[in-house]
């Protein structure tokens, strides 16, 4: 069962029966011939001229007030990895529809056909004077740090990977609750990142912002620690969080730890790790679309708490839940650059929106209407 209740069969034939999922849709009528003069020649002339003159006057008269890129190369779709810019279209779209069913944007799903950074950085920014934001999805790493950083410092709209800092706000949110749950300090926790991609990195780097102090990330070699010489300059980063210097590979730094937070692969995590961890131990196993280890096989080795990515369980850890809000809060207010600020402040009120928190129940749900205006109303 493809989403624990359909087939792939069933998901193929209801997407073919959907169809598109979004479409543009006109905002002003064009009933009559006065209407046609106005909005198109020859009065959209007038317009024209006067943004040619007065470009920062853009949002106010066009499309570019509510808009929104989603920008993928296809790179790294989901759990599916590489599968090419016609694999990231229908994540793309389904992300386009979320913009604007939860926060009225208007968004487009754009996928290109090159994976090369320059590339890829030239287009976004050929483009980028109709649309009021950026959101950069599903482009690996460590390809998609210089991606991001580059259109950052280029363009004065917000531009956001959300596999990176949607991820990093959620996870900091549900840890925030659970933290609470196993009656220890945020601040305290011991955590072991498994997966420095550009989710791992990004939730590993916005924990320690949080005052988190003894972080560990691990790639496929083990621990990144600072005596490493095989390190990328985003694993050196990771490197340098790593302030306990903690070495070795998953049964080793998994001694302990109060928190497991798995950005990536299935069936990584044994329940004997678990069994290792400290009491009351948190396990956040994110792999999509089948986890580090299946709910019930946490608690039975004695997690205290459990989130996955997935719909079908509780505690849906999804940076869905995020960008929404973070989009709608940067466009209302004409924030230029998502700030790691703004980003603990979402996920303060994030945590906040559940008053009394549960072992299953550490995020809101993602038809919780409050999520959206509370998320925005930290991005300023």
């Amino acid at each position: 069962m493809a989403d624990g209740k359909k087939t792939p069969k069933q998901i193929l034939a209801a997407f073919k029966e959907t169809g598109a999922r979004v479409e543009t849709k006109a905002r002003t009528k064009l009933k009559k011939a006065a209407d046609l003069s106005l909005y198109y020649t020859p009065g959209v002339g007038v317009v024209s001229e006067h943004l040619a003159q007065h470009p920062e006057e853009t949002p106010a008269y066009s499309v570019k007030k509510n808009s929104v890129a989603v920008i993928s190369d296809g790179s790294a779709v989901l759990g599916l990895g590489n599968i090419g810019p016609y694999g990231a279209l229908p994540v793309m779209e389904g992300k386009a529809l979320i913009f604007k069913e939860f926060a009225g944007i208007d968004a487009w799903p754009i996928v290109l056909n090159t994976q090369d950074p320059d590339e890829i950085v030239r287009t976004v920014l050929a483009i980028a004077p109709g649309w009021g934001g950026i959101n950069l999805e599903d482009i690996a790493a460590p390809q998609c740090f210089e991606i991001e950083r580059r259109i950052n410092d280029a363009l004065p709209i917000p531009v956001m990977h959300d596999d990176q800092h949607g991820t990093a706000i959620v996870v900091l949110a549900g840890l925030i609750n659970a933290a609470k749950l196993v009656k220890k300090p945020l601040k305290s926790l011991r955590v072991v990142v498994s997966g420095a991609g550009a989710a791992g990195h990004g939730v590993a780097m916005l924990l320690a912002a949080a005052g988190i102090t003894d972080i560990v990330a691990l790639d496929r070699k083990g621990a990144i620690h600072l005596g490493r010489t095989d390190l990328p300059p985003h694993k050196k980063e990771l490197a340098v969080i790593n302030t306990h210097k903690r070495e070795g590979a998953l049964e080793d730094v998994m001694q302990d730890a109060d928190v497991f937070i798995g950005l990536s692969g299935k069936g990584l995590l044994h329940q004997d790790h678990i069994r290792s961890m400290a009491p009351r131990s948190i396990v956040f196993a994110m792999a999509n679309p089948i986890p580090e280890i299946m709910p019930d096989e946490a608690n039975e080795a004695g997690a205290y708490v459990i989130a996955t990515g997935r719909s079908d369980f509780p505690n849906q850890i999804n940076n869905a839940l995020v960008f929404p809000g973070v989009f709608r809060g940067a466009l209302d207010r004409g924030v230029r650059r998502i700030t790691e600020p703004m980003k603990l402040k979402a996920a303060r009120a994030l945590a906040a929106l559940v008053e009394s928190p549960t072992a299953k129940k550490i995020v809101p749900d993602m038809f919780d209407a409050r999520v959206v205006p509370t998320i925005a109303k930290a991005i300023r």
